[in-house]
């Protein structure tokens, strides 16, 4: 039977990646996105936009006490258009 491959998905609350354990999106995770959206950018970024204020409010809920951290360049920074 064929192994099948990490997906390389985020852990939540901590947004970790699943398989790697890095900040997600891991480089995995991000081929993969740029992959699955090649066509349309736009939702791409739509869909990344949604997880990151995701991510906020689960980082914010683990530490109350923190400063909410600037979460853009790691989830909509990368796939922007250059």
């Amino acid at each position: 039977m064929p192994r099948r491959a990490p997906d390389h998905q985020p852990a939540r609350p901590t947004w970790r990646c699943g398989t790697c354990g890095i900040a997600w999106p891991c480089s995995t995770a991000k081929l993969r996105l740029l992959a699955t959206y090649r066509l349309d950018r736009p939702a791409l970024l739509a869909h990344l936009a949604a997880l990151q204020a995701e991510a906020a409010a689960n980082l914010a809920a683990l530490n109350p006490s923190a400063a909410p951290a600037d979460l853009s360049g790691r989830f909509t920074g990368w796939a922007s258009a250059r």
